[in-house]
């Protein structure tokens, strides 16, 4: 895979001035045309170590609208690798963006009912899935594991060399890019922001792929905007008055409410003047189409 040097932007605003802030957005979501944003770095290993055990076929997890289905395709179809995609629900026709470019890059579309799904991690399910598809590489659900955390730590050291910042915002699905990120940047503060409803879990998640325990971190979570995939019309009027005003897209599903947060803690008073605030648009932009803006 092709990585492609990305942008840093500044993002003005009187409310960023009056409160003394320096507010830098990292666009990582033009990293790559498909495998875009945090993907790119989750994926970059474990496509490696799949090539090196001599798999000819990924398999995967994820929902309707899933830019880690997306990724894990387009990444198979570049490096001329078979994938499956284990779908969360339902069939529904016609396909929508995301799932027909799956299939446009060959993946297997399979559905499963969100009852067996979330036996998505046991070993019983996988053996079944291996007797069904055979000897495939496994990569577990939003790419998370040891490989993709390492992914993420050198993105993160990345951001160390290159950027001067005090302070790093990023959005958080299953944890695997920010665990990387406190990994490497010990000596920063770094806020991640759930797109989860009830995302409190994701401490003990995060807190599992750490190397070594740290108090430089946290979660909001409390710009879920009714959960997964979900928005309401706050959200969807920011999210139209910041590309308006910056001309950058933003994903609802990750990004928007990430920089929502961002904005109403910065209104509150909650970021110390003279800070330098590093926001990073992790992509996946594909998901807009299932969104009405």
């Amino acid at each position: 895979m092709i990585y492609s040097e990305t942008p840093l932007v500044q993002l003005n605003s009187p409310l960023l001035e009056n409160a003394g802030l320096t507010l830098l957005l990292k666009r990582e979501d033009l990293n790559h045309p498909h495998i875009s944003g945090n993907k790119w770095w989750k994926l970059k290993y474990n496509l490696e170590e799949a090539i090196r055990l001599g798999h000819d076929t990924l398999l995967t997890f994820g929902g309707a609208y899933s830019n880690h289905l997306y990724a894990t395709a387009a990444a198979a179809s570049e490096l001329g690798m078979k994938s499956i995609g284990m779908v969360r629900g339902e069939e529904v026709l016609p396909l929508n963006a995301t799932l027909a470019f799956c299939k446009s890059r060959g993946m297997q579309l399979q559905y499963v009912s969100r009852d067996v799904y979330r036996d998505k991690k046991d070993p019983s399910f996988i053996e079944t899935l291996q007797s069904a598809f055979g000897n495939f590489y496994l990569i577990p659900e939003g790419g998370t594991n040891l490989l993709a955390i390492k992914g993420s730590e050198e993105w993160a050291q990345q951001l160390k060399k290159e950027i001067d910042f005090d302070l790093l915002c990023l959005p958080v699905g299953t944890g695997g890019t920010m665990a990387g990120m406190i990994n490497v940047l010990k000596e920063k503060q770094i806020i991640g922001f759930s797109s989860l409803k009830g995302g409190d879990f994701l401490r003990d998640e995060i807190r599992q792929w750490l190397s070594q325990p740290t108090e430089n971190w946290r979660i909001e979570t409390q710009y879920h905007f009714g959960g997964y995939g979900k928005l309401n019309q706050a959200l969807t009027d920011f999210t139209i008055e910041f590309e308006k005003t910056y001309e950058i897209q933003l994903d609802p599903v990750y990004t928007a409410k990430m920089m929502y947060g961002i904005f109403d803690l910065i209104q509150h008073s909650a970021f110390q003047s003279g800070s330098r605030i590093l926001a990073l648009h992790t992509g996946g932009l594909q998901g807009r189409s299932g969104f009405n803006f």
